[in-house]
């Protein structure tokens, strides 16, 4: 089964930017559309943008201009660019399956995620 490997995150100055990268271990990662997800302290998890086989991407609304979801499939890898930090972007940020967003019984194990901490 896929596993993933999130890693990027860190102590960050707001307005910097920040690029998350998620690795996953399977040989069929070209075949899946990715996502990434967000837990905010005290907050549900959300998820913040999509990726499809094809390259196609879509966003939530709240971070729509800021956020950028890549994926190089040579590499096993989907990455996540946030511009402009902010302390809204606080949170433990997760890879999964999209559908997971919906229904959990389309969630992958999650990974351990990474922790993204905007502060001055």
């Amino acid at each position: 089964q896929i596993q993933f490997a999130e890693s990027g995150g860190g102590l960050m100055q707001p307005g910097v930017s920040l690029r998350l990268s998620c690795l996953a271990d399977g040989s069929r990662f070209s075949h899946y559309d990715m996502g990434w997800f967000r837990q905010a302290p005290g907050k549900q998890r959300e998820m913040v943008a999509s990726i499809t086989r094809s390259g196609l991407t879509s966003y939530a609304d709240s971070v729509k201009g800021r956020l950028t979801i890549s994926r190089d499939n040579a590499k096993n890898t989907v990455y996540l660019q946030i511009d402009n930090l902010g302390p809204e972007d606080t949170a433990v940020y997760h890879c999964n399956a999209p559908l997971c967003a919906t229904d959990q019984d389309m969630c992958v194990p999650w990974g351990r995620g990474t922790q993204v901490t905007v502060s001055s």
